[in-house]
């Protein structure tokens, strides 16, 4: 039996665990949450390296790409460096290809109306297969990120206008505590509650898109609380996070990994899944080894339609 954990600096409220079968291989996989606890992360990692076929890094990306550059964050290496000869993964090879692939599928296939719409995507960087789906499809897509970094609503347009961007802040930005740039641990909890007291910002752009696409957490600290007709492309959402969506209206939500009893994982968890299946060394792996894979699988983006 294969096993593969997602070592989280997420809230420990969002642990799970599941046995599948795929390609008559029995996986354990599990995600374990830290509650922003990056030395209980390193911990954890180096309690199982030697227990578990791949490792995935949630709440936290290994890096960020632009122009060929990968900017390391200093944090999610230091866990890293926990797992020895174990691969680890942050997610970023499902989100290249098979968020492209996803976005595309629903469109096309699916025939969920997302062709020339207003997709609101509030945070490119991570997602650079999001907006290039978007984009073919000829949406108008507005990118959150230096709304989300700065709190100044400045909107971005185009992909090559947030890597211009990557040799300015990346440098200093991936060496500071994972914390300051994204909320973990019991901040996304404590944001979910601020979320119901404070002003919420972007509103302009959350309103006039009919898609909202990105990191979740994101997409809901300043989410407003009526949603009607939207399209919400993410990746990983609770039972409590679906319900919540369908109270404030939406139209549908798609995540673009599948669902695994009654939850769909993160990109990372995913990523892991597919490394201890896929019959190389994790350094000769490329992007359409995994769109492959999920090919072979059947596995599908989880699309939930509500009434």
């Amino acid at each position: 039996m294969k096993h593969v954990v997602s070592v989280s600096i997420g809230s420990s409220a969002r642990n799970h665990s599941a046995r599948v079968t795929l390609l008559g291989e029995e996986i354990l996989v599990e995600r374990i949450g830290t509650d922003g606890d990056v030395a209980k992360a390193k911990e954890l990692v180096k309690e199982l390296r030697d227990e578990v076929d791949a490792f995935g890094l949630g709440g936290i990306d290994l890096y960020l790409e632009a122009n060929g550059k990968k900017y390391y964050f200093r944090d999610a290496k230091n866990i890293a460096a926990m797992a020895g000869d174990t691969p680890v993964v942050d997610g970023t090879g499902l989100k290249r290809r098979v968020e492209h692939d996803a976005v595309i599928y629903v469109a096309r296939k699916i025939g969920l109306p997302i062709a020339g719409e207003e997709a609101f995507v509030v945070s490119g960087f991570d997602r650079p297969g999001m907006g290039l789906a978007f984009t073919e499809l000829g949406c108008r897509v507005t990118y959150g990120d230096l709304m989300f970094a700065t709190g100044i609503p400045v909107p971005l347009h185009e992909m090559s206008s947030i890597y211009m961007l990557a040799p300015i802040v990346m440098p200093w930005l991936s060496q500071l505590p994972f914390s300051w740039v994204y909320p973990t641990g019991q901040t996304q909890r404590a944001n979910r509650e601020r979320t119901k007291k404070r002003r919420l910002k972007f509103q302009k752009y959350y309103n006039r898109a009919r898609v909202l696409a990105g990191d979740f957490h994101y997409i809901f600290r300043h989410l407003p609380e009526r949603i009607d007709g939207k399209i919400i492309v993410t990746n990983t959402v609770t039972r409590d996070d679906v319900e919540e969506l369908g109270r404030r209206g939406a139209y549908a939500l798609v995540t673009t990994s599948p669902e695994i009893e009654g939850r769909s994982f993160g990109a990372n968890l995913m990523e892991a899944m597919l490394i201890a299946l896929i019959d190389k060394p994790i350094d000769e792996i490329i992007h359409e080894d995994y769109s492959q894979m999920m090919e072979q699988l059947d596995l599908r983006p989880r699309v939930v339609m509500y009434d």
